[in-house]
């Protein structure tokens, strides 16, 4: 059995590799809207899911009281 173990969050940094953009940067809206629409299932999934995270509400680190 040298199955990978089941990691929920996916693979880092794969769409930024799919969609040919250096990890750090981040990705152009305009290409994550045409990727959702790719011919490529696994792009268009990560690509789908990563639109839908743009509309969650992201809090920042609390600064810590001094």
């Amino acid at each position: 059995m040298d199955e990978k173990p089941f990691k929920p969050g996916g693979e880092k940094g794969k769409l930024h590799r799919k969609l040919g953009v250096p990890i750090g940067e981040r990705i152009p809206h305009n290409k994550l809207i045409a990727a959702t629409h790719s011919k490529d299932a696994e792009t268009r999934d990560m690509a789908i899911h990563a639109v839908t995270m743009m509309g969650w509400k992201h809090k920042g680190r609390k600064k810590a009281k001094t």
